[in-house]
């Protein structure tokens, strides 16, 4: 193009249309609206902000051993997908309850409780069936 002529006279913009993802992704987008909306207006994330900005002395400390043992965590659970599930959580796990450890100990003992609750169902479960043939 040369620098002293004039562009065409008949030029227009045209919008490319929209791809698939796009359309799910404004569907979603719009299904959520009252929620977000909803959630906006609640009580949480205000409390959650004013938290974040007047946090507990040695709070970013801990956030960033717990984040950075996460990241460790993927780093060591190549190949399997539920290694990447369980060393990333195992670890994040660890750091939190070494920073937290009454509240650690109230969730483990809610969880043996759990855990109990379900492994007994499952034996139940199994001695029917195995009852039954």
């Amino acid at each position: 193009l040369s620098l002293y002529s004039s562009p065409a006279r008949e030029t227009r913009y045209v919008e490319n249309p929209q791809t698939q993802l796009e359309e799910g992704v404004s569907h979603l987008r719009h299904a959520m609206e009252p929620y977000t909306t909803w959630s906006l207006r609640s009580d949480f994330f205000s409390e959650g902000f004013d938290f974040l900005q007047n946090p507990p002395a040695g709070f970013y400390p801990r956030l960033g051993v717990i984040g950075f043992a996460g990241i460790v965590g993927l780093f060591l659970a190549r190949g399997s997908k539920i290694k990447k599930l369980v060393y990333p959580a195992g670890l994040m796990s660890i750091g939190a309850s070494m920073y937290y450890p009454q509240q650690a100990a109230a969730i483990a003992k809610v969880a043996g409780t759990q855990l109990y609750d379900w492994s007994l169902q499952g034996y139940i479960a199994v001695e029917s069936i195995w009852k039954d043939n």
